[in-house]
């Protein structure tokens, strides 16, 4: 599903630049979950942002189900973007005033689809997450875990091929975040391919596999 070739990312300072990744080579395979750990500065967000499409590289090549993500223009790269990744950051960054539901159909009004279409997509999102029934509530009447799960339920309402997630539960106390976790896992049990970055040991557990990055490069 994932392919990268000596992938590199090099950002400018004061002094130069500053190598965050250093030649990084990582497949991931279809229907895998993948866990991205290590310390604050590793490269482990750089490498998610560039694996999502949304950071180009300074040297490598980022391959995703035989596509080269970054031989796209801007045009084409933003629409394979919306169509097959999905996104999920620790902050929730859902619209205060939107409805769950309204916050669910965003990722879908670009496509071609019925009004009536995009709603019950939205509404099986929500209902796949466990929030069947709380369609009509606002972010702001909803616990944290449920905006989460709002969340959530707006990175997979296009039934994406690949769902990244940078740090899920860093704004959630231990017990929220073991049933974040546990969605994840039953997302990956009905065949949904996961990127994950944590620090959290214990979100990791959850994973099929673990890569650690140390200061750009692959920890062995």
């Amino acid at each position: 599903m994932i392919t990268t070739t000596d992938l590199k990312k090099n950002y400018p300072s004061g002094e130069g630049n500053v190598a965050a990744l250093k030649g990084i080579d990582l497949t991931v395979d279809t229907g895998e979950f993948v866990c991205i750990m290590g310390q604050s500065g590793s490269g482990k967000s750089t490498l998610l942002t560039i694996l999502g499409g949304m950071c180009h590289p300074t040297a490598g090549t980022v391959e995703v189900d035989g596509t080269a993500l970054y031989g796209l223009n801007d045009d084409g790269l933003a629409d394979f973007r919306a169509r097959h990744f999905g996104f999920v950051f620790q902050s929730f960054h859902l619209v205060p005033y939107l409805t769950a539901l309204e916050n669910v159909m965003l990722p879908l009004a670009p496509l071609k689809l019925a009004a009536e279409e995009k709603r019950s997509m939205a509404a099986e999102a929500l209902a796949q997450v466990g929030l069947a029934g709380k369609e009509g509530r606002l972010p702001g009447k909803m616990s944290g875990g449920e905006q989460e799960r709002v969340a959530i339920a707006r990175a997979v309402v296009n039934r994406p091929a690949i769902l990244f997630a940078d740090e899920p539960t860093g704004n959630l106390d231990s017990a929220t975040s073991d049933q974040v976790m546990g969605l994840f896992a039953q997302l990956h049990q009905a065949g949904q391919t996961i990127v994950m970055v944590t620090h959290n040991p214990e979100n990791g557990s959850y994973a099929q596999r673990t890569i650690r990055l140390k200061d750009g490069q692959l920890a062995v």
